[in-house]
């Protein structure tokens, strides 16, 4: 499953609408491979700091909300995402504030939490769709595929 960029409340809103909340957090629960960007990081994360709305709740992560600002202040960079320096592309971007005890933090941009993994689930600040690289794509193919 991945959950991609966008606004999260409406997201979130959709879900519950259609009816497809209660069923994915279920299957995320049971070990289905999610990749989270941006927006679907939030969907996944336990709390919100700056934001009533919690949604899925699955990932052991506290993440702030448009923390790097409105679209003016979206932004490109290369960092390390476990170890491999790879493009990111920043876009109203939320970032994690705190991890869990089994969340494994990915990748560090600028003295915030950017990317991380629990278990089944990969999340990323950062929207990897925008660039080029395949490698967080691969990355979260080898999950599905180790599972």
């Amino acid at each position: 499953l991945i959950l991609p960029g966008g606004e999260s409340t409406t997201m979130g809103k959709l879900l519950h609408d259609l009816e497809l909340f209660k069923p994915l957090q279920d299957l995320i629960h049971e070990g289905l491979p999610v990749l989270g960007t941006c927006a679907g990081m939030i969907l996944l994360a336990k709390k919100l700091t700056n934001d009533s709305h919690i949604h899925f709740q699955t990932m052991d992560i506290e993440v702030e909300r448009n923390a790097y600002g409105r679209q003016l202040g979206s932004f490109f960079t290369n960092a390390l995402f476990g170890g491999t320096e790879i493009p990111m592309t920043f876009i109203r971007a939320p970032y994690i504030s705190k991890v869990g005890s089994n969340v494994e933090i990915l990748s560090i941009v600028n003295d915030r939490i950017v990317a991380a993994k629990e278990n089944n689930q990969l999340a990323t600040a950062f929207h990897p769709e925008l660039t080029d690289s395949t490698y967080i794509h691969e990355y979260f193919l080898s999950m599905i595929k180790a599972r």
